[in-house]
């Protein structure tokens, strides 16, 4: 099956099939802040066009990958945020990695020199495929934010391109 799984560029035709992946991290409590997966409008508009990725075999889309700009400040116009999620059923199969790997190309590819993530402490498989691609921890935001009535932590990552503009 590894080998038939291809990463390929994201299309609007792969939404429905993202959005359930997405609502399946939203469920874990672990994933996001967000309790609700928004419309294809809303996350198009939100999302790095250059830097989405879909996980498929044949029609199916197993995972998915985007950047989001962390600002809109032009002297951080090489700094985004990764979004990455691999349906459940496909945990532990190395898509993720492969989403990830490939966005961190592609992230290259487009000029972007800091890639960051704020992950909750929880999620340690995603703190692992973090680490095992080049993220390393900056720090910890403690009670950044407030989810059903409690305060939780993120853990910030940041990975650094040695090919692009910080020489």
């Amino acid at each position: 099956m590894k080998d038939s799984i291809v990463i390929k560029q994201m299309q609007r035709e792969h939404w429905d099939q993202i959005r359930e992946i997405y609502l399946e991290g939203i469920a874990t409590g672990n994933a996001t802040f967000q309790k609700v997966a928004p419309s294809w409008e809303e996350w198009d508009s939100s999302h790095v066009k250059e830097c989405r990725l879909v996980a498929r075999l044949e029609e199916k889309v197993l995972g998915w990958a985007a950047l989001t700009p962390v600002s809109g400040r032009c002297v951080y116009a090489g700094v985004a945020e990764v979004s990455i999620y691999v349906s459940q059923s496909n945990y532990g199969k190395g898509i993720g990695s492969r989403l990830l790997n490939s966005l961190i190309e592609q992230s290259e590819q487009n000029g972007f020199w800091t890639l960051q993530s704020g992950i909750f402490p929880e999620n340690v498989a995603s703190l692992k495929l973090h680490s095992k691609h080049g993220f390393r921890e900056v720090g910890r935001r403690e009670r950044i934010g407030k989810m059903d009535g409690v305060w939780r932590d993120t853990v910030l990552l940041e990975r650094r391109s040695n090919k692009v503009g910080i020489n």
